[in-house]
């Protein structure tokens, strides 16, 4: 019988010591599932894609910002002619007649975004002063630091930028990839040929503002800003 009464009392303590043991384990993986929500919800979010429905405020902001002289806009060069097969434009550090082609589309887009206040500088690079060319036709200022930009693309970009006027850089995936990186924002977008990406600096803002980036492929695809402007006094007119 004593023997059996101690049994009983050993598996007691064990029932209670696993008790004990379980809610500890309860009580850390509730923590960890915490900490770890915690830390997705404050991590920065990459550059959005302007072509996503989703994202269609964002087009309308830039629409607006835009039309008050507040964005700056980074275009990477056009199709690389010494990493295809692709006929070249001309020299082989430049671009192909592809990209030639896909630059003069683009800047068919920014001249309907309107470049009457714009100031637009390329590149030194070959690839750069000809994706330019092809898509303002009028001669563009090429300087040195729009490409040589590590470290100093976001302080050289709002030295260039002036209140009231846009800015438009014929640049480089790495020089986009600078800024986003000073601006605390993942680089992990991969930026095609003739990508652009969207800031807003209105020179009020302590921070330039993220906007997001668009393909040269998906120009079509965002809002045009007529609709959203609509929608957005639509729903004004609804509160």
């Amino acid at each position: 019988m004593l023997s059996l009464r101690l049994a009983g009392a050993r598996r007691a303590l064990l029932r209670k010591a696993l008790g004990r043991y379980r809610n500890t384990l309860v009580v850390i993986a509730a923590t960890v599932i915490t900490v770890f929500i915690t830390l997705e919800l404050l991590a920065p979010a990459p550059a959005p894609n302007l072509a996503l429905p989703s994202n269609a405020s964002r087009v309308l902001v830039l629409s607006e910002s835009w039309a008050q002289g507040d964005v700056i806009a980074l275009v990477r060069h056009g199709e690389r002619c010494d990493r295809t097969s692709t006929l070249c434009l001309g020299p082989e550090d430049g671009i192909t007649a592809h990209g030639e082609l896909v630059s003069q589309a683009l800047g068919q887009e920014f001249r309907q975004l309107g470049l009457a206040h714009a100031d637009i500088y390329s590149s030194l690079l070959t690839r750069s002063r000809q994706t330019a060319k092809a898509m303002f036709i009028h001669p563009v200022s090429a300087q040195d630091w729009v490409f040589n930009c590590r470290g100093t693309m976001l302080s050289d970009v709002l030295k260039h930028k002036v209140p009231g006027r846009n800015l438009v850089l014929v640049t480089h995936s790495e020089c986009m990839d600078d800024l986003e990186s000073q601006m605390h924002v993942p680089t992990d977008t991969t930026f095609s040929y003739g990508a652009s990406l969207f800031i807003k600096a209105d020179g009020h803002s302590a921070q330039p503002q993220m906007l997001g980036y668009i393909d040269t492929k998906d120009w079509n695809s965002m809002m045009p800003p007529s609709v959203l402007s609509l929608e957005h006094r639509f729903e004004a007119s609804r509160l």
